[in-house]
């Protein structure tokens, strides 16, 4: 049986607050606020008094609705497997809930215990769609294994850290043609610009990733100026692989145009904003040799990125641009932030980041500072 804290859903809905609008207003991700009202998780301490003023109840009324946790029903993907000619699109539309609710911890949570679930869940959209009763069904659950599809090909590379190729690329082509199959070029979209990290932090081929990430862009330009600007993020990324400066700032300038044409109607709107630009338009200056460049940008991007995933790889790019240039105590002290951030997710990309530091120190690998740093680095190889 799910669990929901529907007293704090209730008291948020009364307050006029969506999940997003109140985790803005605390400063939190909206996936925070989800598992609070899953009663996953409980606010700290110190956050309680400032959730309490947003949705404009006293303390002692939070306290009560945080204690309030009742069971609801099975979830969608459970009431029906075992009878899915009884599928109809309000049950689609539960089972798509689950998926977006397991995305929606992927920034927080380590990618080995979101595989498990996925998988389940995964298993279970393909199984129901191949059985679906009628072609609106049908259609409405190839939106949803596509979505499921890029998940998993995320997953999967995450915990493979960056190793496996071949299976995450099977995921994502399931993607795509099950987002051709519904109709969906956002998903599409972005099932080819997660190929195109494949290709380009995988096998380190900046020409494919370009390619993809080109192909991407192109599709995203009928559905999502957001998908637009980050796809053409990793075009320029590909180009900067390849030294070839003029292309990549042509590329992040078209890239950077397209945060002013991203509005509340885009479906993509949470994955590209000027932190990402930063993020990605720091990354770039360091693969053309311009450490000295790419660090201000990395700053700015892992203040802004805090929590995520996207965080640690940002702070494993300011380590790379602080060592290029023998700033050594700033860092060391980036690299244990790295670290930090790296323990709290496994983020496949943040862990390689680290450990491309970790094999930078080897010229002051005598140091002291620099032997508590492959302490930890020891340390994050050790099973979690």
């Amino acid at each position: 049986m799910a669990t929901k804290r529907l007293r704090l859903v209730k008291f948020r809905k009364t307050a006029g607050h969506t999940q997003e609008t109140l985790a803005q207003e605390l400063g939190v991700e909206r996936s925070t606020v989800v598992r609070w009202e899953a009663g996953g998780t409980e606010p700290q301490p110190w956050m309680r008094p400032r959730l309490a003023r947003a949705l404009r109840i006293s303390d002692d009324e939070l306290r009560s609705a945080l204690d309030d946790v009742v069971q609801t029903q099975d979830s969608a993907s459970e009431r029906i497997e075992d009878r899915p000619a009884s599928l109809d699109l309000v049950s689609v539309a539960l089972l798509h809930e689950e998926v977006r609710n397991l995305n929606d911890r992927y920034d927080e949570s380590p990618s080995t215990t979101l595989l498990g679930p996925a998988g389940q869940l995964h298993g279970r959209v393909v199984n129901l769609r191949k059985q679906a009763p009628t072609a609106r069904v049908r259609r409405a659950l190839f939106e949803v294994e596509a979505e499921s599809a890029i998940f998993m090909g995320q997953l999967v590379w995450d915990v493979s850290q960056r190793r496996n190729h071949l299976e995450p690329v099977t995921y994502l082509d399931q993607a795509i043609h099950a987002a051709r199959q519904a109709r969906e070029p956002c998903n599409e979209s972005y099932a080819l610009l997660r190929k195109s990290f494949v290709a380009l932090y995988g096998e380190k081929d900046p020409d494919k990733g370009r390619a993809l990430a080109t192909e991407a862009a192109d599709v995203a330009r009928s559905c999502s100026p957001s998908l637009t600007g980050l796809a053409m993020l990793h075009v320029a990324e590909g180009h900067a692989m390849s030294g070839n400066r003029t292309l990549c700032e042509t590329a992040l300038s078209e890239a950077g145009s397209q945060i002013g044409e991203v509005n509340d109607v885009d479906v993509a709107a949470g994955s590209y904003s000027i932190n990402e630009y930063n993020r990605l338009a720091g990354s770039c200056y360091l693969f053309l040799g311009l450490p000295e460049e790419a660090q201000p940008i990395l700053e700015t991007a892992s203040k802004s990125l805090a929590g995520r995933k996207s965080q640690a790889i940002a702070l494993g790019n300011l380590t790379l641009a602080l060592l290029r240039q023998t700033k050594l105590d700033e860092a060391a002290d980036t690299m244990h932030r790295t670290i930090d951030a790296v323990e709290l997710t496994r983020g496949g990309g943040g862990l390689n980041l680290a450990f491309a530091a970790g094999r930078e120190l080897r010229p002051w690998r005598d140091e002291p500072w620099a032997q508590d740093l492959y302490d930890r680095l020891l340390a994050l190889m050790a099973p979690n």
